[in-house]
C-alpha cells in the first residue's frame, strides 16, 4: 500500500479559516480539506508548504507553528500529514487544483464534508477559534 507524507497549511484570517475542495478523484474526490501537498526528496516542511500554496493558489504564505501530526489511513493508502499554522504574506488564494473554496467561522466548520485525514485538524482550529 502507497503511503504519502504531506504538509497542510492552516490560514487563520480575522477569525476565519480557509478550506479548499478538492477535485481529484478517489476516495477524497470532492472532499474539502486544508490546502497543501505532497513533500518533495530534500524539502523541508516549511518548504514544501510553500511551493505547494504557490503552485495551487498562486499566493506566497510564511509558515508559523506546527500544529499536529495526523496519521490516516484511507483504504488504498495511507497518509502522515504534518500541519502548521501559516499566514498570507502576498496572494488573494487564487484556485488553480480546488473546485471550491471557502473562509469558514467556528459555527461553519460543520458545514463541509471534510477529508477524514483532515478532522483532526478541524478540531485543533474549533480550539483555536474559540
Amino acid at each position: 500500500m502507497k503511503h504519502f507524507e504531506v504538509v497542510a497549511s492552516v490560514l487563520i484570517q480575522d477569525n476565519r479559516v480557509f478550506c479548499a475542495q478538492r477535485k481529484d478523484a478517489g476516495e477524497t474526490a470532492k472532499k474539502w480539506e486544508f490546502p497543501g501537498g505532497k513533500i518533495e526528496a530534500g524539502e523541508t516542511h516549511q518548504e514544501a508548504l510553500e511551493r505547494e500554496i504557490s503552485e495551487e493558489l498562486s499566493t506566497t504564505i510564511d509558515v508559523g507553528n506546527f500544529l499536529t501530526t495526523v496519521n490516516h489511513q484511507y483504504q488504498t493508502f495511507a497518509l502522515t500529514m504534518h500541519a502548521y499554522l501559516c499566514s498570507i504574506r502576498k496572494g488573494n488564494l487564487t484556485l488553480t487544483e480546488h473546485l471550491d473554496s471557502r473562509w469558514l467561522t467556528r459555527n461553519e466548520l460543520d458545514s463541509v464534508d471534510w477529508a477524514p485525514a483532515d478532522l483532526p485538524i478541524v478540531e485543533l482550529v474549533r480550539e483555536i477559534l474559540s
